[in-house]
């Protein structure tokens, strides 16, 4: 039996694309037994220019005891399909979203071990030292982050191999956070892209705003914009400091403005259900 003092032999299918090569950069740095496996030929020369030998996907996946799938949600139906059937009994087969597992998109086997594990990436309120630590906003090259994961298995021993593997494809990471693929499916994409993401893409539409209806200095609104987006955070997520009552008004005009009264409804399963259809190009979720 595989323990946490052995070398482990991962593979990584599609190790050329944009997390894969995230993925396995990190897994590079290791004593693993590391395959990489990449169909597109930009991918591929990606994996070559980086020094690494590419291995076909049946040689890479047959004795791996952890499979990573670093591709697009829109194609892990079919590659699961394809990876599933070839791996040995035991193995961890590890996804990077939620969405696809929690649809029911993935090929099934009963002696396979699924975990889905998606990184938190750096917080705002990162303590960063060096200018690596600064540079990385997305997390798996120098700044530490958490990591949420999810796990359909009771063996303990699975567990600890598939977290041991989160933490070096993610590193460096501070913690692994367990939830089930219902709730890590609820934060990705509901709170951090539904809500969070939303929001970064309003703050630049208002910034955009600003400038070229409001006529604003560029560099002026920008600089007000960051800042008070560190303070609003801060106060409202870390109660660092009480926004002032002309804030608070400020604030309530615009709820009453720009947010609809019955917006915590995407947190409904329908709702959820409804996003992901969307982001897998389904027509219904069927469970």
């Amino acid at each position: 039996m595989t323990t946490l003092t052995d070398s482990l032999t991962i593979a990584v299918i599609g190790a050329g694309g944009k997390m894969g090569m995230r993925v396995s950069n990190n897994l590079a740095k290791t004593d693993h037994t590391v395959f990489y496996s990449e169909n597109s030929p930009a991918g591929q020369q990606r994996t070559l220019d980086a020094g690494r030998t590419i291995t076909e996907t049946p040689d890479a996946v047959k004795d791996a005891d952890v499979v990573v799938l670093a591709v697009p949600d829109l194609a892990l139906a079919a590659v699961s399909a394809l990876v599933v059937p070839l791996l040995k009994p035991g193995t961890v087969l590890l996804t990077l979203d939620p969405a696809a597992a929690y649809a029911g998109l993935l090929a099934t086997r009963d002696d396979i071990v699924f975990a889905v594990a998606h990184p938190c990436h750096p917080s705002v309120f990162l303590e960063r030292h060096t200018p690596e630590e600064y540079a990385d906003t997305f997390g798996g090259i120098a700044a530490p982050q958490d990591v949420v994961a999810a796990i359909e298995s009771d063996d303990e021993s699975k567990r600890a191999i598939a977290e041991a593997t989160i933490k070096v494809i993610y590193a460096p990471v501070v913690d692994v956070h367990w939830v089930t693929v219902k709730q890590l499916a609820q934060l990705e994409p509901t709170l951090v892209e539904t809500i969070a993401c939303m929001i970064g893409g309003l703050l630049k539409e208002s910034l955009d705003e600003a400038v070229n209806t409001m006529g604003v200095p560029y560099p002026a609104a920008r600089a007000i914009l960051l800042g008070h987006t560190q303070v609003a955070l801060a106060n409202s997520l870390n109660g660092d400091n009480p926004f002032s009552d002309a804030c608070l008004i400020a604030m309530d005009y615009g709820r009453e403005s720009i947010v609809k009264d019955d917006w915590k409804k995407i947190f409904r399963d329908d709702e959820l259900d409804l996003v992901l259809s969307r982001m897998l190009h389904l027509d219904t979720i069927e469970r």
